[in-house]
């Protein structure tokens, strides 16, 4: 059966996004610096060396995308192909999508909650990985107990504002640390959820 796990770049102090967050700046101010570690200053994906490298490899190897509403608009629905290519990319909303969207096959919104979006993600994933995009879907998933593993690329660095992770959940969650991987650019921390 599929997993389904939340990969995020996060500052020490929780931020994924810096201060000015929003349609017009998204990621806000600074938020580059949070991608460092895999985006090159061109904006190009890159594989860094090392076992960071294995965890880019284990993100690009994902069968299946649950992406929030608001991230995925923000990249025009990756233009109807997300980088991992050939994934079906499912986007919890209770509004219909833009007209345009009827252009990407592979894009599918689903109006019936995040449990009926998480459940078509996996079987469209198989064995496979879901990789979640998005701290709303990812908040949403852990509260709906559907989001298995969270991959969290911990930067160095203290934001001390913008948009945090896990702004508001509603009831404690334990975490097993199934690995850790030390780099002077991050320290990636994978979990596995215990509800």
């Amino acid at each position: 059966m599929a997993v389904s796990v939340l990969y995020m770049s996060m500052s020490l102090d929780g931020f994924i996004a810096g201060p000015g967050d929003g349609p017009d700046h998204p990621g806000g101010d600074g938020f580059m610096r949070l991608h460092d570690w895999f985006v090159s200053p061109r904006g190009e994906f890159v594989r860094p060396a090392g076992a960071a490298g294995e965890v880019v490899d284990e993100m690009n190897a994902c069968a299946a995308i649950l992406v929030g509403r608001r991230t995925v608009e923000q990249v025009d629905h990756w233009g109807g192909e997300h980088h991992i290519k050939g994934v079906r990319i499912f986007v919890p909303s209770h509004r219909p999508p833009a007209p345009e969207v009827a252009g990407y096959p592979l894009v599918t919104y689903v109006h019936d909650g995040i449990a009926a979006a998480m459940a078509q993600a996996k079987e469209a994933a198989g064995e496979g990985r879901v990789l979640v995009h998005g701290a709303y879907t990812a908040r949403t998933a852990l509260e709906a107990g559907v989001l298995d593993e969270l991959q969290i690329h911990q930067i160095p660095v203290l934001f001390g504002g913008g948009r945090r992770l896990f702004e508001a959940l509603d009831r404690r969650l334990e975490l097993e640390v199934l690995r850790v991987v030390d780099t002077a650019e991050a320290t990636h921390i994978r979990y596995r959820v215990k509800y």
